[in-house]
């Protein structure tokens, strides 16, 4: 009688490639979650595979066996200033030459082998710009997973630990939407399908669950959910102390995600929840 069903083919596990061979250094406040060589990430799509988990989100994109990849596009894991654009004079992002970058960077990433590109930078025309050049470079089939609702939020903390990705100085809030508007979020949503947009992302989820409705019934594209890092972690704290069980606690928002409507759902619970749904 239940009426949401949670299943493992909704589920998307991030991976952080790493420099090296044979490293697995586990993220601090991310416990279960590691930054991996591209050997051991290998490794790590195998058995995400044999948990049935269909796709794996790349920082970085080795190339890992069947699997589908998606592939971040973003600057902000690889400049020292740690934002997520070319900053102009006066230490702002400079939005159409970033637009530049990464359009290059979806290519290169298309030939690397990703299936999905996923540019999480919040710019402006992104999703037009890379779906201009993923086309002239004859990628057609490359789609794009467009972080179309990505809020600046408090729960991305845990997560620059695992990407070195810290800004150097500011915040992202010139870029990234403010938490209080739900409105914007079906603007940003609409203008990235209309720019070619094959699946629309909000991020994060657990404390926009009312936004991942707003979009599901806005748009008729898939919708995907982003539980981030800080959602993650705070549950592995609690559970640690033993305040609250953690199976129980992450599938209950995980399906909560789905019942908002996501029909995709990013987790670091990924490979837990496939067990746990077995």
């Amino acid at each position: 009688m239940r009426e949401t069903a949670l299943r493992v083919d909704a589920l998307i596990a991030p991976l952080f490639v790493c420099d090296g061979t044979q490293a697995r250094r586990e993220v601090p406040s991310m416990p279960g979650v590691f930054q991996l060589s591209v050997d051991a990430a290998v490794e790590e799509a195998k058995a995400l595979r044999e948990l049935r988990i269909p796709a794996a989100l790349l920082f970085g994109v080795p190339p890992v066996p069947e699997l589908t990849l998606r592939a971040d596009a973003c600057v902000c894991e690889y400049t020292e200033h740690g934002h997520c654009g070319v900053l102009n004079v006066s230490r702002e992002v400079a939005n159409d030459r970033t637009l530049e970058n990464l359009a290059l960077t979806a290519v290169s990433q298309a030939r690397a082998g990703a299936d999905v590109i996923a540019p999480s930078g919040m710019m402006d025309g992104m999703v037009q710009a890379i779906r201009g050049a993923l086309d002239k470079a004859h990628f057609d089939d490359a789609a794009i997973m467009a972080y179309s609702v990505k809020y600046a939020s408090a729960f991305y903390g845990p997560f620059r630990d695992a990407a070195d990705s810290a800004p150097a100085f500011g915040d992202r809030r010139q870029y990234q939407m403010d938490h209080h508007n739900r409105r914007e979020a079906r603007r940003e949503a609409r203008l990235d399908v209309e720019e070619g947009a094959d699946i629309v992302m909000v991020k994060p989820a657990l404390a926009y669950l009312d936004v991942v409705r707003e979009v599901r019934d806005l748009v008729d594209v898939p919708v995907c959910a982003y539980n981030v890092s800080g959602e993650y972690s705070m549950v592995k704290a609690a559970a640690k102390l033993g305040w609250l069980d953690e199976k129980r606690a992450a599938m209950e928002i995980l399906t909560g995600i789905k019942r908002a409507g996501a029909d995709l759902i990013i987790t670091y619970w990924a490979k837990d929840a496939a067990r746990w749904l077995a």
